[in-house]
C-alpha cells in the first residue's frame, strides 16, 4: 500500500486494487468514469442474487457515505487495500491499481460484512454477544431463522440494527482485516491495469 503523506501527517492518496470485467474497463477508459450498475452485481452473484442483493441494499442505504452517492450508481465499487488481497484473477477479468482520496472510501470490516451476508447479528461486545444468544436460545431460533421468516420481527430488527457496527471512521490500523467501498472509478486515478 502506498500512503503519500503532507506535512502535517495526513494521507493524501492511498493506493488500492479492484478486480472487474475487462468491459468495466472499456468503459472506464471511453468515459472517464464507472459506477456499479445493479444488472452487473445481479450477474456476478448468480442464483444466490436476491440474498446477497438484500445486504447490498442494506449497505448501499446506511453507508456512511450514502449521500455521496452519483445518480448512476446503484452499488458501491469493492476494493482490497494490498494486491495481495485482491482477488484471484479469472477469464475476462482485470485488477485494476488506483490511487485515491481516502476520503471518499467507506472502510468495511470483513468479518462483519461476512456476518452481514449471513444475516446474522453482529455484538458491541463480548457480553452482548452472551446476551444476543440467551435471546435466541429463548426462542428457540438462528439469526437465519429470526431474520429470514416473519415471526421474529423484534430480533430481526435487532439483528439490523446491529449491521451499523460494520463501519469504522477514520483509515483502521490493519487494512488487511478490511475491504474498501467507493461510489465510483475515474479515469485520472488509473495507476495500471493487471491481466
Amino acid at each position: 500500500m502506498i500512503w503519500e503523506m503532507t506535512g502535517k501527517g495526513m494521507v493524501n492518496t492511498m493506493r488500492v486494487w479492484t478486480k472487474q470485467h475487462e468491459n468495466m474497463l472499456e468503459e472506464l477508459l471511453d468515459t472517464g468514469r464507472y459506477t456499479a450498475k445493479k444488472q452487473y452485481a445481479a450477474g456476478d452473484l448468480t442464483d444466490q442474487a436476491y440474498l446477497m442483493l438484500e445486504a447490498y441494499d442494506w449497505l448501499v442505504k446506511n453507508g456512511p457515505q450514502s449521500d455521496k452517492r452519483p445518480e448512476d450508481a446503484a452499488y458501491p465499487v469493492w476494493l482490497s487495500f494490498s494486491r495481495r488481497t485482491a482477488m484471484l484473477m479469472e477469464k475476462n477479468m482485470v485488477l485494476l491499481e488506483l490511487e485515491v482520496d481516502p476520503s471518499r472510501l467507506t472502510f468495511i470490516d470483513i468479518e462483519k460484512w461476512t456476518s452481514i451476508l449471513n444475516y446474522s447479528y453482529i455484538p458491541a461486545n463480548q457480553a452482548d454477544m452472551r446476551r444476543h444468544r440467551e435471546l435466541l436460545n429463548a426462542y428457540g431460533v438462528s439469526d437465519v431463522k429470526a431474520y429470514m421468516t416473519q415471526f421474529y420481527p423484534e430480533i430481526k430488527r435487532e439483528i439490523r440494527e446491529s449491521w451499523r457496527r460494520l463501519f469504522v471512521e477514520g483509515i483502521p490500523e490493519n487494512l488487511e482485516a478490511y475491504y474498501g467501498n467507493i461510489w465510483e472509478v475515474k479515469k485520472e486515478w488509473l495507476v495500471q491495469v493487471i491481466r
